[in-house]
């Protein structure tokens, strides 16, 4: 089920008695999870509200045969408990043996579970397990992958217009370019320019550069976009700043040799005259990246990209070492191939 499926059946009052959630876009699972708990009704903790994780998955079995003394119903939650991933080779098969177990349990005592559980299996990721085909057979499974642009778009746009304030396309898309995907992030970000411009107001490019909290990449970005019109200068500083922020300089070298590698991929693919997109593998929700990919392509030359992303490499061994500072060593390379 898509979560706009799953968003409509909860808004209008349906109930299911078998959940598996799972996925990066936590903000919406989690707030799948509150609208569930709503609907359920009054909650107490131990008797008709369970909460299950890896240390207590043992107990499924009892809290779910357990009667909800003085309740008709009983709401049990069980969050990465290791149950839903294939087992790997190599590994003890007690997670195996006790999601089997509990499969054939679910499918045996269905008509019981329905009438007197709710259940709601959340995992980041899931594998494909006999527990996986019982819940996909008889329950509801919701993938909160991030959001394109467009759902994330269409979902700001809601909360704008709910206070009023409004916000072009043009700038929407700035404001995602700027803060990234995760709603959650997003959410707070827009309250606060919704907050900051007032009912009747319009939040604008320069309300956003003045108040948002731009992501990490976006920052990457903008140290690359000065790296290639030859802007050493700018690009140190944003570097400089970066590190006065406390951003790991560990992750500074990653994510600028992660995002370098897919500039050279774009400028590579672009010379051979293969679809970029293919050749990025990018989420769905990272399509819209594509076009600043290819602008940043121009600036390099496929030769000097290589060159650097071998430096960065070597950084980082002769980092791990000891043989370098990697602050010097990263302002080094910035300064010597740009």
């Amino acid at each position: 089920m898509t979560v706009d499926n799953l968003e409509r059946d909860l808004k209008q009052g349906k109930l299911n008695s078998i959940y598996l959630f799972y996925g990066e876009e936590l903000y919406l699972l989690e707030n799948a999870v509150k609208k569930i708990k709503k609907l359920f009704g009054e909650l107490v903790l131990g008797i008709n509200y369970i909460q299950i994780n890896e240390t207590n998955i043992n107990n499924l079995v009892s809290d779910i045969e357990t009667p909800a003394f003085g309740f008709d119903k009983k709401l049990i939650v069980i969050k990465n408990a290791g149950l839903l991933k294939k087992e790997k080779k190599g590994t003890t098969k007690g997670n195996a043996d006790l999601s089997n177990k509990i499969a054939k349990y679910i499918e045996e005592n269905l008509k019981q579970i329905q009438k007197n559980i709710v259940i709601i299996f959340i995992e980041d990721e899931i594998g494909k397990n006999d527990l996986v085909s019982v819940i996909e057979k008889n329950g509801i499974v919701c993938n909160f992958e991030r959001l394109k642009p467009a759902d994330i778009r269409k979902r700001i746009k809601v909360i704008c217009n709910s206070y009023k304030v409004n916000i072009n396309d043009k700038t929407m898309q700035l404001f995602i370019e700027t803060c990234g995907t995760d709603m959650q992030v997003l959410i707070n970000e827009i309250r606060k320019l919704i907050e900051y411009t007032g009912e009747g107001g319009t939040i604008t490019e320069e309300t956003i550069s003045k108040l948002s909290i731009r992501e990490f990449d976006s920052v990457i970005f903008d140290l690359t976009d000065n790296l290639g019109k030859r802007n050493v200068k700018d690009a140190l500083e944003i570097l400089k700043e970066l590190i006065y922020n406390k951003e790991p300089i560990q992750k500074i070298l990653i994510t600028l040799y992660n995002h370098l590698k897919k500039i050279y991929l774009t400028k590579l693919a672009m010379e051979c005259k293969v679809d970029v997109l293919n050749a990025l593998n990018l989420k769905p929700n990272q399509i819209f990246l594509v076009s600043k990919y290819k602008k940043q392509a121009e600036y390099f030359k496929a030769k000097e990209l290589r060159k650097i992303l071998e430096e960065l490499i070597n950084l980082d061994k002769n980092y791990k070492l000891g043989l370098i500072d990697i602050n010097i060593g990263l302002e080094a390379i910035l300064c010597a191939y740009f």
